[in-house]
């Protein structure tokens, strides 16, 4: 396989390495800037470089945007001016509604973000199992070609991510809320921390655990949260607003001080923690759907987005085309017979026949 990688910084590089070392892919690295370039054919995450994104992905199958949120439009239509009509575009970025938007039109892009990163930045600290086990979204619509996510969706799993369909609307409010708002949180905590010791007389605090962890990220690279911010301003300040109520009542709850209903409020917190933490945990023996399905646009597409929707993560998808190319085959392979009985109630929905065969993997 023939893979390009556009940006090569944490996520760019670590992209290269694991494919290389997982997918014996030949990566084609490009970067505005030469030294980083220079870093990343050190760091082995690249087998060569390239002077322009257009020529690294001139004969990529497979060809990953990995720039800054505001970049990744541009960036994105020059590798789909110069990539083949089979090749496959996609990009990183945490926000999706905006480049979806502007590339639904070319069936080759499909909008993608893996919910993986570390605390240092740069090429020289990518890993090639940066992405194990890690969330990655893919965006896909009801343009996007079949064969095209098919292909992206199998190179995320074989390099050990799990890629889950999810539509750019609905990625963007969840990542409004579980990975844009904590930062706003960590920024406002701290601006508050260091009013109360800005006093010339303030004795400035022991700093404890728990402002250490929930400020870990106040102020993290303005230049790439600027954009992200900027991109999906509308969810995030959606977010901030609900919790302002939240905070709100919270305040409520100690002024009245009923101490029951404190311990309430307390208790339900650590109940949804404990939900959210667990909510990926489950698993279990893989079953496979079988269906077969007319060959038109956007059927991968819609399944892919109906079983998001339902909560159900496909682990690994095959498709296999008629001689006359009418009609497609389609397997899918779902975790735990739960999964697997959501997944076929929901093809059916569809209108679709669907088999369900236990596959241990």
């Amino acid at each position: 396989m023939r893979l390009a990688v556009l940006g090569v910084g944490l996520i760019g590089g670590s992209i290269g390495l694991a494919a290389r070392r997982r997918l014996d892919a030949e990566v084609t690295g490009f970067d505005p800037d030469p030294a980083t370039l220079d870093r990343a054919l050190e760091a082995e995450a690249l087998d060569r470089s390239a002077a322009s994104a257009t020529e690294a992905s001139s004969g990529a199958e497979l060809i990953f945007c990995a720039a800054p949120v505001g970049a990744l439009p541009g960036l994105a239509r020059e590798a789909l001016a110069a990539a083949g009509p089979d090749a496959v575009v996609t990009d990183v970025g945490s926000v999706k509604r905006e480049i979806v938007a502007e590339l639904d039109a070319d069936e080759r892009f499909i909008g993608g973000h893996p919910l993986a990163g570390a605390e240092t930045s740069g090429v020289e600290n990518a890993r090639a199992d940066l992405f194990e086990g890690a969330r990655w979204y893919l965006t896909p619509t009801a343009r996007s070609g079949g064969l095209q996510y098919d292909r992206l969706q199998r190179a995320i799993a074989d390099i050990g991510a799990r890629p889950q369909a999810i539509d750019a609307d609905t990625h963007d409010r969840l990542m409004a809320t579980v990975s844009h708002l904590p930062h706003v949180l960590a920024n406002v905590l701290v601006a508050q921390a260091a009013r109360e010791v800005a006093g010339e007389d303030a004795v400035l605090p022991e700093v404890g655990p728990s402002l250490r962890d929930t400020a870990r990220v106040a102020g993290a690279n303005p230049a790439i949260w600027t954009d992200i911010f900027a991109a999906n301003s509308e969810a995030v300040a959606d977010s901030i607003d609900a919790v302002v109520e939240r905070l709100q009542d919270a305040a409520g709850r100690l002024r009245a001080g009923d101490r029951a209903r404190v311990a309430e409020w307390h208790a339900a917190a650590g109940e949804d923690r404990r939900r959210l933490l667990e909510a990926d945990l489950a698993g279990g023996p893989l079953h496979e759907l079988r269906l077969r399905v007319p060959n038109q646009p956007g059927i991968v597409a819609e399944l892919a987005l109906a079983l998001g929707r339902a909560g159900v993560n496909i682990e690994d998808m095959a498709l296999s085309p008629t001689a006359d190319l009418r009609f497609g085959a389609i397997s899918v392979w779902v975790a735990g017979p739960e999964q697997a009985e959501r997944a076929a109630e929901r093809i059916r929905e569809l209108g679709h026949a669907v088999s369900v065969v236990d596959s241990e993997g």
